[in-house]
């Protein structure tokens, strides 16, 4: 008996770009609006995050991409849009 070789097949490059621009901007505008809720840097149109604050929001975007991409097999927008890892 011989195991037959799985072989898995990659989203398309596509889906890969478009879900991560998707998922970009998404984490921007929701962290980045958490963040200035919580630092008092919410603006009449919006929010404006300056020095720490700042940092803080682009920490919180890297550790969306490397909790959802190795914890939960692909970010939300890889998960909507198909392109999650396989296998």
């Amino acid at each position: 008996m011989t195991d037959a070789p799985q072989t898995t097949q990659r989203p398309a490059t596509w889906r890969l770009v478009l879900a991560a621009i998707l998922d970009f901007i998404t984490a921007f505008f929701v962290l980045g609006f958490l963040v200035a809720w919580a630092t008092g840097g919410l603006t009449g149109t919006g929010f404006s995050l300056t020095g720490v604050p700042a940092a803080v929001c682009f920490l919180l975007i890297i550790a969306y991409f490397v909790v959802f991409n190795k914890y939960l097999g692909g970010t939300i927008w890889r998960w909507i849009l198909g392109a999650r890892k396989r296998g």
